[in-house]
């Protein structure tokens, strides 16, 4: 026991020996960096007009960055706009641990029927190019979905589907809900 305690004595010794010689390094370095009143003003004052610029460029950019934000949701255009009740009480015939899941498949299936989002296969082997129309849920609608678990899904959700001129189709939880 008598190795363990003159162990710990030296290392406690050694970290007493090191501290104050890095307080020393720190108060030189303090009073190297130290300046005068005066210089501080100097430097404050003396401004470059490329910093100038710099400094006031920054604001511009920022408020740019938000119009790009909102601009392309203001831009979309809104060809078809449509309210729907969905019924969802078939999704209580599957087991209890199925139920939002297939809830939220009825929602989509619903939704790319009415909304006619399917092309037809005649004109899938025409135009082949096109990209896919897209089907978008957004998170209150799922949420909406999901508020009493897997096991109890709403027996039916009241939805807004948008339709841009993409044909791109977006779902919306409907005002009031």
């Amino acid at each position: 026991m008598t190795e363990k305690q003159n162990k710990k004595q030296s290392k406690t010794q050694e970290k007493e020996q090191e501290q104050p010689e890095q307080t020393l390094k720190e108060e030189e370095l303090e009073e190297t960096i130290e300046e005068t009143p005066e210089e501080e003003t100097k430097k404050e004052t003396e401004e470059t007009p490329a910093e100038a610029e710099i400094e006031e460029e920054k604001p511009a950019e920022e408020e740019t960055k938000v119009a790009k934000e909102k601009k392309p949701k203001e831009e979309e255009e809104i060809v078809e706009e449509r309210t729907y009740t969905v019924p969802l009480a078939k999704a209580w015939i599957m087991p209890p641990r199925k139920r939002a899941p297939r809830a939220m498949r009825m929602l989509k299936t619903f939704i790319i029927k009415h909304m006619k989002l399917e092309k037809r296969k005649e004109a899938e082997t025409e135009e082949e190019e096109e990209e896919p129309k897209k089907l978008t849920i957004t998170e209150e609608v799922n949420e909406k979905l999901w508020t009493r678990g897997i096991e109890k899904p709403p027996r039916k959700i009241r939805v807004r589907a948008t339709k841009d001129k993409d044909g791109n189709v977006t779902v919306y939880l409907a005002e009031g809900d």
